[in-house]
């Protein structure tokens, strides 16, 4: 068990270093769209591949950060219904979803993108409007984001298996929220900023 929580620890470490790193392609889409808008309302001219790789990148922040969002547990979940049970019972829904639903899902879906990202990388695939972009890297962002998904999902399992033979504590997993006090200082902290 401990070679599987050194791999799940290694996953998540990949998966939070992917996720902070790709924050950073929300500014350069909002900067382009802005810049974008300047340009075609100053000078009434624009390109599509502007518009392009607005796409690329609003693909790239939920392709890349949706391991991130599940590392970090703050996926949509039923927690209203698990909210009930005691910690142990809602491992083991966790561990059910994993295995019945979110692995076999992303299993299925990179059957089906790994051949269709592969087919545009070896036609080199253009977008076609005129003054478009390469279309591969856009198709690739769809297996490798199933992927870190994927292995994300497997290091949740490994985590939540983990908690249940008593080898990890829950805080290894759950959802990190600030208390009301936490958040008050923040504010005040923001506030004498200003």
């Amino acid at each position: 068990m401990s070679f599987l929580l050194s791999l799940s620890r290694f996953i998540d470490a990949l998966n939070e270093k992917i996720g902070n790193g790709i924050s950073w392609a929300l500014l350069l889409s909002v900067l382009i769209c802005t810049g974008n808008a300047l340009v075609r309302y100053a000078f009434n001219t624009s390109s599509n591949a502007w518009l392009e790789i607005q796409w690329y990148l609003f693909s790239a922040i939920f392709l890349l950060a949706t391991a991130y969002t599940l590392r970090r547990n703050e996926h949509v979940r039923i927690d209203v219904v698990a909210g009930r049970f005691s910690k142990r019972i809602q491992v083991w829904i966790d561990v059910f979803g994993f295995l019945l639903f979110l692995l076999p899902i992303t299993c299925i879906i990179l059957y089906y993108a790994i051949p269709y990202a592969w087919d545009s990388i070896q036609s080199q695939e253009i977008s076609s409007n005129a003054g478009g972009l390469i279309v591969w890297p856009a198709k690739l962002l769809i297996p490798v984001g199933f992927l870190l998904l994927a292995l994300q999902g497997l290091s949740e399992l490994i985590k939540r298996i983990g908690f249940l033979r008593g080898e990890l504590d829950a805080s290894a997993f759950e959802k990190q929220a600030t208390t009301p006090e936490e958040e008050i200082e923040a504010i005040k902290a923001a506030n004498k900023l200003n």
